[in-house]
C-alpha cells in the first residue's frame, strides 16, 4: 500500500492507496512542521491520530509537508515517519512540491499555495525550477491565512474597521484585545495558525467593501512578488491550492484577471492530483 500526506501548518490531509491505486481509506489529522515542531512531537501526533487510522503493511509513504525544504529541515519528519511505518520506505517532499505534482501533473506551469501560509514555484513538468521564496509568517506569507487574519486584527485595534464589522467582529471574539493579541504574536506557539482563525469571518462580509478589498489588496501583492516575477507567467497557467485560495476563489479570480494572468485551476487540495501521480509512476 502507498500511503500518502500532504500536510500543512494547521492539519494533514492522508490517502492510503492499493497496490492497484484504489483508495482504501482517506483522512485528516493535526498539521506537522518540522520548522516548529521537534521529531518528538511529530512522531506522537503520528502515533496518536494517525497509526491507529492505517491497517495492513504500507510499502511506501510520501509526504509532503510545510517546513520540509530540504534534507536538513525534513529530518525530523522523517526520523518520526520511521518510527511510525518501520518497514515502508520513506520519502518527505515539500508542499510546495505537492501542489505542483497534484495541480500540474506533468505539465509545465506555476503552483501556489494560499492556506494557513503562502508560497509559490515554477514548475517544468518534472521538477521545481524557481521558486521565490516567502520569509514566513512575520516577514511575508502574503495572501495566506495566516497575513489576512493579522491584517484584520490590525484594523480592528486601530479603530479602523467600519462601524458594521467592527461590532460583528466585537460580538464574534469579545477577547480580542490588545494585550491578548500580543500574547498570542509572540509569547504562544504557531501565531501563523492563530491569526489564520479569523479568515473565516472575512469570507462572511467579503460582501462588503473593506472586507473584499482587504482580501484583494493581500491577493495582489502576492501576485505581484511571487507570481509575475517568474519567467513565462503571462503565459502559463496558474494553479492554486489551500483553503484561503478555495473560500476566496472569486477574489482571486479578479486580482489574476487584473494582472493578465492565466487561471489553471483552484483546488482546496492537491491529494487526488497526487494520488494520480504516484499511480502513473
Amino acid at each position: 500500500m502507498i500511503l500518502l500526506a500532504d500536510s500543512g501548518s494547521t492539519k494533514t490531509d492522508w490517502l492510503l492507496l492499493d497496490e492497484d491505486g484504489q483508495q482504501i481509506t482517506r483522512f485528516a489529522s493535526v498539521g506537522f512542521n518540522p520548522f516548529y515542531q521537534t521529531q518528538a512531537v511529530i512522531a506522537e501526533g503520528l502515533r496518536n491520530e494517525v497509526v491507529p487510522k492505517v491497517s495492513g503493511q504500507v510499502r511506501e509513504v510520501h509526504f509532503y509537508g510545510a517546513g520540509c525544504a530540504d534534507e536538513k529541515t525534513s529530518r525530523p519528519a522523517c526520523d518520526a515517519l520511521t518510527d511510525g511505518f518501520p518497514d515502508a520506505t520513506i520519502a518527505v517532499h515539500s508542499d510546495l512540491l505537492a501542489a505542483a505534482r497534484g495541480l500540474c501533473g506533468r505539465q509545465p506551469g506555476i503552483a501556489c499555495i494560499l492556506g494557513t501560509g503562502s508560497n509559490n514555484c515554477l514548475y517544468d513538468g518534472e521538477k521545481i525550477v524557481n521558486n521565490i521564496g516567502s520569509l514566513g509568517f512575520w516577514l511575508g506569507d502574503e495572501g495566506s491565512g495566516g497575513y489576512l487574519g493579522k491584517r484584520l486584527v490590525t484594523h480592528y485595534l486601530h479603530g479602523e474597521l467600519p462601524t458594521e464589522i467592527y461590532e460583528a467582529f466585537r460580538t464574534s471574539y469579545p477577547d480580542v484585545a490588545r494585550l491578548s493579541i500580543l500574547d498570542r504574536a509572540y509569547k504562544q506557539p504557531f501565531p501563523n495558525r492563530y491569526f489564520a482563525t479569523f479568515a473565516p469571518f472575512l469570507s462572511q462580509y467579503l460582501d462588503r467593501p473593506f472586507i473584499r478589498n482587504l482580501v484583494q489588496d493581500a491577493f495582489h501583492v502576492f501576485l505581484d512578488i511571487y507570481v509575475v516575477r517568474h519567467p513565462g507567467s503571462g503565459a502559463l497557467p496558474l494553479h492554486f491550492t489551500g483553503s484561503v485560495a478555495h473560500y476566496f476563489e472569486s477574489v482571486l479570480k479578479e486580482a489574476m484577471v487584473k494582472k493578465g494572468l492565466q487561471l489553471g485551476s483552484i483546488q482546496k487540495s492537491p491529494m487526488l492530483g497526487l494520488a494520480r501521480y504516484h499511480i502513473a509512476g
